[in-house]
């Protein structure tokens, strides 16, 4: 078995130090480059990484593009992440003393790919998420004999009303919510995390009433309950042993601490969508239908910006481009209805408002 270099080794780690510490990416980013630089040990045989080299670059991209996983040759997306995460690592190698002289950002372009693949990789793929109906079936069909069926659909419902992403939920402070203004304040600061660590002030939109009332209701009963403002908004299920001390029986009460990761809040919408009969939809799924169900009612471009913002963009491209591309039938529906007849038009603002007003009709 190839032991690892001990200098590659503690370069690497230096380079995560300056990952987390100077450039400030999250672990799960630092996780990602680091699996990319290890499959570059591994295909190197765990060589010295001052002695990379433009032939070296060009036959690991060969091997990477044949190696398999469960059996299938990674996908041209996953491809190009590796080697973009490689070119991170080597350019900044490339200043560190001892790789200066041996590195250069010339070798490191060779870990490229072809303008034709880059297209193809970065190309956005259309996501389908629920409609506001299938939200509804899926919050009344959890019969509430326990806080945690209480939870489980305020969580639901609040998905959709903010849009917040799920790392953001499950890290969010009940003092977060102000009743009064509707307002969550997504603050970095009180341990909300978010995407770059914004500071996102989200109003709740108004889609449902009813979805509005299982949130609120749960806030009172946290209230109630004695939770203060530094609590969970969604806190973490209490697991009780069964009898025997060895299975584990379904939780039925809350516990007053933070989920550690994303993958129970996904559990809760998997299980609960099964329990309805219901196809399953991830919880940031409910993120596009949010965009979704808030454009098409917006009128003017200024509502636009708002919406835009309420979900911390910090321009409207951002929403448009990664939220609002159409499936083909949707795509038909809107260009069937645009005008060419030539008759003029009113103004540029009042064609914006008119084009963006089709784009999104709100269904009936």
């Amino acid at each position: 078995m190839i032991k690892p270099n001990i200098k590659n080794e503690k370069i690497k780690r230096s380079f995560f130090s300056w990952l987390k510490e100077a450039n400030g990416n999250c672990d799960s980013t630092i996780g990602k480059i680091e699996n990319a630089v290890v499959l570059y040990e591994e295909f190197t045989k765990y060589a010295e990484f001052n002695t990379f080299s433009p032939d070296k670059a060009v036959e690991f991209k060969k091997w990477l593009r044949l190696r398999k996983h469960k059996e299938n040759s990674i996908s041209l997306v996953t491809y190009h992440a590796y080697l973009r995460s490689l070119r991170k690592f080597f350019t900044w190698l490339c200043s560190q003393p001892g790789y200066k002289s041996k590195i250069n950002t010339a070798t490191i372009q060779y870990l490229n790919i072809s303008e034709k693949e880059e297209r193809i990789a970065t190309q956005q793929n259309i996501r389908e998420f629920p409609q506001l109906d299938y939200v509804r079936k899926l919050t009344d069909s959890i019969q509430i004999s326990n806080e945690i069926d209480q939870r489980d659909r305020a969580m639901i419902s609040f998905a959709l009303l903010t849009g917040m992403r799920d790392q953001a939920i499950i890290t969010l402070p009940l003092g977060c919510f102000d009743e009064e203004k509707k307002l969550i304040l997504q603050d970095p600061r009180l341990g909300v995390q978010t995407k770059f660590s914004k500071l996102i002030p989200s109003i709740l939109f108004k889609f449902d009433e009813k979805l509005y009332q299982y949130f609120l209701e749960w806030v009172i009963y946290l209230k109630n309950k004695g939770f203060t403002s530094k609590d969970p908004l969604f806190p973490r299920s209490k697991s009780d042993k069964g009898e025997n001390n060895l299975s584990f029986e379904p939780a039925t009460e809350i516990i007053q601490e933070y989920w550690q990761g994303t993958g129970r809040i996904r559990d809760i919408f998997k299980t609960r969508a099964e329990k309805a009969g219901l196809s399953y939809f991830p919880p940031h799924t409910f993120r596009h239908l949010a965009v979704d169900l808030a454009l098409k009612n917006c009128k003017t471009g200024e509502e636009i910006k708002a919406v835009s913002q309420n979900f911390g963009h910090e321009n409207i491209a951002t929403t448009l481009s990664s939220y609002s591309n159409f499936d083909h039938l949707r795509l038909r529906d809107i260009l069937n209805n645009i005008d060419f007849s030539g008759k003029p038009v009113k103004s540029e603002k009042d064609l914006l408002e008119e084009i963006l007003n089709k784009m999104n009709k709100q269904e009936e």
